[in-house]
């Protein structure tokens, strides 16, 4: 269903990148949601749900990142992982 994902577009801003604490932060809240939710960074995806998924991005300080769902319901779980980020995972 194509026509129900949802997505935003964020920045890695902490200086350690993408790095496994904070892909565990990630995933313990993607584990949470109704359905999958994905990180894109290029032409490359990973469940989100998976920190070792998360860690094959190799996210370093400055790339741009897109977090998707596939149902509506997991919106808030999409912007608790947006804050997340731009928080800079509390780092």
């Amino acid at each position: 269903m194509p026509d129900r994902e949802i997505s935003k577009e964020v920045v890695i801003i902490n200086e350690l990148g993408l790095h496994a604490r904070a892909a565990a932060m990630i995933a313990i809240l993607a584990r949470n949601a109704k359905t999958r939710v994905w990180i894109l960074k290029d032409d490359e995806s990973a469940d989100a749900s998976s920190i070792i998924d998360i860690l094959t991005l190799a996210c370093a300080k400055g790339s741009k990142i897109r977090l998707k769902i596939d149902d509506p319901s997991d919106l808030g779980i999409l912007n608790d992982i947006v804050q997340l980020v731009e928080d800079g995972f509390g780092e």
